[in-house]
């Protein structure tokens, strides 16, 4: 098994992205957080501080599980393979905003096999300080995930609302995501707060961030929706 490597720097697309989720992840402290409640598929309780506690941690925060740009981010995360993860020594976690029974719903229709718990009174999200609301720049980046556009995206998402079993926005649509990367213990490497929908941290840079090999996301066949 591989050692933990050291984050050293942001791998960003520009060096004005870089320096902001830096300067984040330097003064941002999880102890107000650590002791909080996530639940898993079946509702079991664990401490947030459990996921990185002994292990780094790629700790994904996405939207309601309705979100189809979440969904798609999601599908992208599953493509990752364990085996990569465990021989960097390294857990991906995704935390939503839902109730704990969406989850094994959004699991089956994303193909996501990882760690995965909701945070249903977002007392993390808040603590964390991730936006609720939506901020649109004319320069802000479109995630190289997202495959569907705003309007097909939205009416897909519609529909899953629509045809669910029980109706309602798994979380609650103005609240924004982000990612992180922390641990062995309570050092957080890399923070980033999404903006709003479209604006997630690159997987690729993730990964490689935390000592993962990334990975080709080319090489996989886009899903399509029908």
């Amino acid at each position: 098994m591989a050692a933990f490597l050291p984050v050293t720097q942001q791998i960003s697309s520009s060096a004005q992205q870089s320096r902001p989720a830096a300067a984040a992840a330097a003064g941002l402290s999880l102890g107000d957080v650590e002791e909080r409640l996530i639940y898993d598929q079946h509702g079991a309780p664990t401490t947030f501080r459990s996921l990185f506690q002994s292990s780094r941690a790629i700790v994904v925060f996405v939207r309601n599980f309705l979100c189809y740009a979440c969904k798609e981010y999601v599908e992208d995360l599953s493509k990752i393979p364990q085996e990569a993860l465990m021989d960097a020594e390294v857990r991906l976690v995704v935390i939503g905003q839902s109730s704990f029974s969406h989850i094994e719903a959004f699991c089956s229709l994303t193909g996501y096999q990882h760690e995965i718990y909701v945070d249903p009174e977002r007392h993390i999200f808040k603590k964390l300080g991730m936006r609720r609301g939506e901020e649109f720049t004319e320069t802000a980046a479109k995630s190289p995930h997202v495959k569907s556009s705003m309007l097909m995206g939205s009416l897909k998402s519609m529909w899953r609302a629509m045809t669910s079993p029980a109706f309602d926005f798994q979380g609650d649509p103005l609240q924004q995501g982000g990612a992180i990367i922390v641990g062995p213990g309570s050092d957080v490497h890399f923070a980033h707060s999404d903006m709003n929908r479209f604006d997630h941290a690159p997987i690729n840079q993730l990964l490689q961030l935390a000592g993962v090999q990334v990975i080709d996301f080319n090489r996989h066949p886009k899903i399509i929706d029908v």
